[in-house]
């Protein structure tokens, strides 16, 4: 493939009209009920969010210390959170006939999903990546979601050669039937992403009754 169709490519891939953010909020809490394929049944669980991880408003003391300048768009390829050991390829997901999020296939329990109705991970406003927290066969691609801590990393690569480097700030568990679309989608000005996955309960009838959302913003580009 030459330079120029690889350029046309991504142009092509590139949303023409982006979901305000109450439309992704909706979406996402219906489509990723999709996720919730995951068996539930391992001795312990996922790990559920400390109360002291929740997102402040405030910049929280040696965390947060600097923001980059945002990226123009480029597909994202790769995510990384070193933290939790996860290196995962990333594929793009939409609406499916319904309406719904697509949720990545979850036969691959290492992939992850970025919502490409929403902006790519870098660019100004809040970007969304999405991936099962287990499956049938054992634990998937975000089930140490919950563990994460503020100050750690979400590296994001991309097509175009660069590394959005996220650092977080914040990681909570909604439950679906409230989920706060405002607070976790809508722009805060910068550049950002939400990791979400499926977490709180769990009920062989219903699945998880909850969603966790790592909540980061952007402070390095490599």
């Amino acid at each position: 493939m030459s330079a120029f169709e690889a350029a046309e490519l991504e142009e092509a891939q590139r949303p023409k009209k982006r979901a305000p953010w109450g439309v992704i909020a909706l979406v996402l809490l219906t489509g990723l009920a999709l996720l919730r394929n995951g068996s539930g049944e391992f001795d312990e669980g996922p790990p559920q969010p400390a109360s002291a991880a929740a997102a402040d408003s405030r910049t929280p003391a040696g965390v947060m210390t600097g923001t980059a300048a945002p990226l123009p768009f480029a597909v994202p390829d790769r995510v990384r959170i070193p933290a939790i050991q996860v290196d995962a390829p990333i594929m793009p997901v939409g609406l499916d006939a319904a309406g719904w999020v697509d949720a990545p296939p979850p036969e691959d329990p290492n992939l992850a999903g970025w919502f490409s109705g929403a902006v790519s991970p870098g660019e100004k406003g809040t970007a969304v990546v999405v991936g099962h927290v287990d499956n049938q066969q054992g634990p998937a691609v975000f089930y140490g979601l919950g563990a994460l801590k503020k100050g750690q990393l979400v590296e994001i690569a991309r097509r175009d050669g660069k590394t959005a480097v996220f650092e977080i700030y914040g990681v909570e568990v909604f439950a679906k039937n409230s989920f706060p679309g405002e607070r976790v989608y809508a722009s805060k000005g910068a550049a950002e992403v939400r990791v979400i996955t499926c977490g709180g309960g769990f009920s062989p009838q219903d699945g998880y009754d909850g969603n966790v959302v790592v909540f980061a913003r952007l402070v390095e580009v490599r």
